[in-house]
């Protein structure tokens, strides 16, 4: 009765959205009022539910403040740039440019960012080309294929103190599976063009699949050289390059000149997302030791400032602020409900005692159970730091009690839990949001099957062959 209780806010939540009998809103809604009796059954015996719940949604909304910040500042920075290309014709619907704005362009501004921004510069950049529904929600979240180096790596960084262990080495041997997927993403995405009314021709095919070898060898061989926080950036960031380059060369001063205009704002953000993270011991608010602390250097604060000045320089910075605002109001609220479920769940001790649960039911077969809990945990938090921050010493406790290495469950949580984050709840939540045209999470969630399978197949390959 007992573990029913604490699965339901998690059933009600994946049956109400896979269903489509409910938006995200309304589901977060529901499961949070389910989530009410699973605290109380799962908190220790002296630990009263009321002061539990407000002292785990003022840390929520503390934690929530964080990925809002950054989904308004990317919004307002996309309404800054946005009017650099108002004058140009609309993009063409091909191959190569899907595969640019999602698996190139997409995973660049998420390894810059983090918090999904990825996502919604590919869909921006996907509409921009008429590519509307599923289709287009599904192709924005392959931009959110290296989360465990996004944001410069919060996420893995986290994980890592919670086990005791080197960031940099759980981010190497995280690579490994993390390589695997972005190959097996060059046919998904083929997939999903073909879908959305674009099929992509064998040489294309042959194009992509290279550039994604280039990424993968990077992501795998670079940990020996650089540190880890940079790797996700390098692995999209030259791959990237290339593809502009090669999609249109400039060929006098004044294409270059263009061409420098364009990528001056990106450019902008990179250099003051760097540098801010270059600044030792920023001051920071921190009101809860046992979580991350918000620093004045934190991505969202310096998107924020970099799209503020984009915007004054705009020919109509109120007008674009007010629209980026607008949109910005439903995905924040859906995304801070989603970390109150989030905290509650995990504060109360509901996940690790699921997690618990679903491994003395499978025995010898436990450490197996490592990619699908991690790929659970990281669907329902929406976030590689909730994600680990929930689950990740439960799985190293479950490891180590098999007799695997001891970096081997973490590293495969961190890939599982960081790639079921990129296809979220909360974030496929956001992305439909944005839409606005009455795509659905289950829409896009049968499109990106392939890709959960892929995360699931390879997970356990890891856990088989790395041991």
């Amino acid at each position: 009765m007992t573990l029913l209780l604490q699965a339901a806010p998690l059933l009600l939540l994946l049956g109400l959205l896979v269903s489509g009998r409910a938006g995200p809103l309304v589901a977060v809604l529901v499961a949070l009022a389910a989530t009410l009796p699973a605290a109380f059954v799962s908190l220790p015996a002296a630990t009263g539910l009321l002061p539990f719940l407000a002292e785990e949604a003022l840390r929520g909304a503390f934690l929530a403040a964080q990925p809002i910040g950054v989904v308004l500042g990317g919004l307002l920075f996309h309404a800054a740039v946005e009017r650099r290309d108002a004058a140009a014709s609309p993009a063409a619907a091909t191959p190569r440019a899907i595969f640019t704005a999602t698996l190139l362009m997409g995973v660049f501004m998420e390894s810059v960012t983090g918090f999904a921004v990825g996502a919604v510069f590919a869909l921006a950049a996907l509409r921009g080309m008429g590519i509307h529904g599923a289709p287009a929600a599904a192709l924005a979240l392959l931009a959110l294929c290296l989360i465990p180096w996004g944001g410069l790596g919060p996420g893995t960084a986290l994980g890592a103190v919670l086990v005791g262990a080197p960031a940099q080495d759980i981010a190497a041997l995280t690579a490994l599976p993390n390589a695997a997927w972005l190959l097996a993403l060059g046919p998904v995405c083929w997939r999903l063009s073909a879908a959305a009314g674009v099929r992509v021709p064998g040489e294309e095919r042959l194009a992509q699949m290279t550039l994604l070898a280039v990424m993968a060898t990077i992501l795998v061989a670079g940990h020996w050289l650089l540190p880890f926080e940079v790797l996700g950036i390098l692995a999209a960031g030259v791959p990237l390059l290339f593809a502009l380059w090669r999609a249109d060369p400039p060929r006098d001063a004044a294409a270059w000149r263009r061409a420098g205009h364009a990528l001056a704002p990106y450019a902008l953000l990179t250099v003051a997302l760097l540098g801010a993270r270059a600044v030792p011991a920023p001051p920071s608010w921190q009101p809860y030791a046992a979580l991350p602390a918000f620093p004045v250097t934190h991505v969202a604060i310096v998107l924020l400032a970099v799209s503020a000045g984009l915007l004054a320089l705009s020919d109509a910075p109120l007008r674009r602020a007010t629209g980026a605002l607008h949109r910005a109001a439903r995905p924040a609220l859906v995304l801070l409900l989603y970390v109150l479920l989030a905290r509650w769940m995990a504060g109360s001790g509901a996940t690790g005692a699921l997690a618990l649960a679903a491994a003395a039911v499978l025995g010898e077969a436990a450490p197996y159970a490592v990619p699908p809990l991690g790929l659970l945990a990281g669907m329902v938090t929406g976030s590689n730091v909730g994600s680990n921050a929930a689950l990740m010493p439960v799985q190293q406790a479950l490891g180590l009690a098999a007799g695997l290495p001891p970096l081997l469950a973490p590293a495969v949580h961190n890939f599982a839990g960081a790639a079921g984050a990129g296809m979220s709840v909360g974030v496929t939540a956001l992305v439909c949001g944005l839409l606005a045209d009455g795509s659905r999470p289950a829409q896009v969630w049968r499109l990106l099957l392939p890709s959960l399978g892929a995360v699931l197949a390879i997970g356990w390959a890891a856990m088989l062959l790395l041991r």
